[in-house]
């Protein structure tokens, strides 16, 4: 099932604006044009073993300690991820990562959704519906209906931000 079946079956309609490929909230800033909701930035990471995922949803200007973000989830050592499992677990390439692949975790365990409290607090989100030419803006009871139809339970936590010294985008 594509992203706009999916949406369909669930009756959730997301605004939609297409713009030229961005890779990064730099390139996002520059090119896609003002839109409502809070810009987002994505992290697929994993534990030090690589048996647990996650996607970590973060407002666009935050850089992210993963040290205390593992300590937080009480996971430890986080890494990111490889390409190779982004597309095995979520189905995306890098740059196309947002929340909206979560619908392509169907066994609802490979991987968990971590989320900002920011974000979570929001009127509304943005996030690329799995490619990097567009963004759509999803109100905060769609997001609620996306996640329960994907059978994510969020975790909402004040995901810690880095220091300069140890940032990480």
């Amino acid at each position: 099932m594509n992203l706009n079946e999916f949406l369909s079956a669930h009756d959730i309609t997301l605004a939609r604006c297409e713009h030229p490929a961005v890779m990064t909230v730099e390139e996002s800033d520059r090119l896609v044009p003002k839109l409502p909701g809070a810009k987002t930035k994505n992290l697929f990471l994993r534990d030090a073993k690589g048996r647990r995922h996650f996607l970590v949803t973060i407002p666009g200007a935050r850089t992210v300690d993963l040290s205390k973000l593992g300590e937080a989830l009480g996971i430890g050592r986080l890494g990111f991820a490889s390409s190779e499992r982004l597309l095995a677990h979520l189905g995306l390439t890098p740059g196309s990562v947002s929340l909206l692949g979560l619908m392509n975790d169907t066994e609802h365990h490979k991987v968990e959704f971590v989320i900002d409290q920011d974000l979570w607090d929001a009127e509304a989100v943005q996030a690329h519906p799995l490619v990097n030419t567009a963004t759509c803006v999803i109100p905060h009871a769609d997001l609620l209906r996306f996640l329960q139809a994907t059978g994510h339970e969020p975790r909402i936590i004040q995901v810690p931000a880095a220091t300069k010294e140890g940032a990480t985008p």
